[in-house]
């Protein structure tokens, strides 16, 4: 096992305080109870693994066996909470470049290990888990998606590094028949296009932006900055329930919330 110390694996093992990993996970999935105020939520995080048994998932990519495991880390926490009054806090810390792509995956299933993870995180918010997304790194196309983008709330690190977006600018370019410079100059005028955290944000689907002195080496005033904003988006999600109706309320998103308003009155 090769596990390489990515911005995610970094964050993970701060914002954990290092503690003992779950078992039963692949390496490239890792899964810790920790206390994070007066309670203790299920942090999980995707990292980077070279001797992944699948060779375009060892960069950080969210493939097969991240899938299975990710649905398998956040359903027992489900299971084991399900009789309980208050339901423990499940925390994905995001840092995933890509959905691995590849003939294999294609062949083995990866689209139906990736819905498996998101459905386990719809299902873990819809069972009363508050389930927070936290993005420190990149957050780019189906790995999202499986991995946080079902959060009831949404925290990105404010970092030039932050990246969230269907697909990388490379790949955008070759589907478009544009050049990455030209993309760019689209994304200086249309948000949803960018790929900075700040026009992400001007959409309404983050719920905070943090700033701290330093995301690649976070000292202790980062860490708790960034666990007290994960603390006070937990209590949020308590009090405002499974609902994603939070992520409709940007100008950017106007016409979406018009819509979805014109819908209901005509299914009223």
């Amino acid at each position: 096992m090769s596990i390489q110390l990515t911005r995610g694996a970094t964050w993970f093992k701060q914002l954990t305080h290092n503690a003992p990993l779950i078992e039963g996970f692949c390496p490239s999935v890792q899964v810790s109870d920790a206390a994070i105020g007066e309670q203790t939520a299920r942090f999980i995080a995707v990292v980077a693994d070279e001797d992944n048994k699948f060779p375009r998932a060892k960069g950080g990519q969210v493939g097969i066996l991240e899938g299975w495991n990710l649905a398998k880390a956040v359903t027992e926490a489900v299971k084991a909470d399900a009789d309980k009054d208050v339901k423990r806090a499940i925390i994905a810390v995001i840092d995933v470049p890509s959905q691995a792509y590849g003939r294999r995956e294609e062949g083995l299933g990866i689209h139906q290990s990736l819905a498996a993870a998101a459905g386990a995180y719809a299902k873990a918010r819809l069972a009363g888990h508050p389930v927070i997304g936290l993005i420190v790194g990149k957050a780019m196309s189906g790995a999202f998606l499986a991995h946080g983008y079902q959060a009831n709330r949404l925290i990105a690190i404010d970092d030039s590094y932050v990246e969230v977006h269907a697909m990388g600018k490379a790949s955008a370019a070759r589907i478009t028949l544009r050049s990455i410079e030209s993309l760019e100059k689209l994304a200086s005028t249309i948000p949803p296009m960018a790929y900075d955290i700040k026009n992400y944000a001007s959409l309404g689907i983050l719920d905070e932006l943090v700033n701290v002195a330093n995301a690649d080496q976070p000292d202790e005033t980062a860490i708790a900055t960034v666990l007290n904003s994960v603390v006070h988006q937990i209590s949020q999600a308590r009090a405002n329930g499974s609902s994603l109706a939070n992520r409709l309320g940007a100008e950017n998103r106007k016409n979406s919330s018009t819509v979805r308003e014109l819908m209901r009155q005509q299914w009223a």
